[in-house]
């Protein structure tokens, strides 16, 4: 009889040891209610206890990550996820999330799971644009939380307000970075991007605090709205003066 090596097995304790670095918010409770659904099916030992195999572990990823960045219902992972069992998928690894990359127009009607016409309608109201023929991440990224937002009945016309006020704080960041740009001296455009990837950081934090602030003021229990992520700068006392930008002292004072 041929010697085969046993495969890997993990309890529960240990498969969310592996996914608790990526997946923070991920529980045993969890696992158990995605296994109920039918959307994984673990095998269990003699004494009925739980084993996850590198499979299952990878299944689960698959599962908390299509959640996390693409918003998705549990019976349209489970579609996919049936999807590919009926393939014939390698070591039954279900499909990789599509890439970092730029998307053809058709990609990206694919990967969003939109139609061509309701494409044209993002695009007519400036929620989703295209760099040449094709699409950045971002364009994905948009059009995924604009259908998660369509399925409490916010439509794509609701949105033009965002749009007017990502194109407003886009200005004051460019502004913020100006004179950075402005030196020509090497790194400056690195430079510029860490700034602007800072303050954006703090704007979209200031938005939570305020979108917070209004809900509650509403009667509206916020208590689980996502404050952020506050960026540290990276030297301390960097602001509105080093770079050049009047602030909002001098705004007020006409200078």
């Amino acid at each position: 009889m041929s010697a085969q090596p046993a495969r890997a097995s993990f309890g529960i304790g240990e498969v969310l040891a592996q996914l608790r670095g990526e997946f923070p918010d991920v529980s045993v409770s969890k696992i158990r209610f995605l296994e109920s659904e039918g959307l994984i099916q673990p095998a269990r030992s003699p004494s009925n206890y739980r084993r996850f195999g590198p499979a299952d572990v990878a299944r689960l990823r698959y599962i908390l990550t299509a959640q996390r960045d693409e918003y998705l219902p549990l019976r349209v992972i489970k579609d996919r996820l049936a999807a590919a069992d009926g393939d014939d998928v390698p070591d039954g690894h279900p499909p990789r999330l599509p890439g970092r990359r730029p998307l053809s127009r058709r990609e990206l009607l694919d990967a969003a799971g939109i139609t061509e016409s309701y494409l044209a309608e993002l695009e007519d109201f400036g929620l989703i644009r295209a760099s040449g023929r094709q699409y950045g991440p971002e364009a994905l990224d948009a059009a995924r939380i604009i259908v998660a937002l369509g399925g409490y009945g916010v439509q794509a016309r609701h949105l033009r307000a965002v749009r007017a006020a990502v194109e407003r704080e886009s200005a004051l960041i460019e502004q913020v970075v100006a004179p950075t740009l402005r030196q020509r001296s090497p790194g400056s455009r690195e430079r510029a991007g860490q700034t602007a990837r800072e303050v954006a950081a703090l704007s979209l934090r200031l938005h939570a605090s305020l979108m917070g602030s209004a809900l509650a003021d509403a009667g509206l229990d916020v208590a689980g709205l996502p404050p952020g992520q506050l960026p540290e700068p990276e030297q301390a006392g960097t602001g509105y003066g080093e770079n050049g930008f009047a602030g909002p002292a001098a705004a007020r004072s006409g200078a």
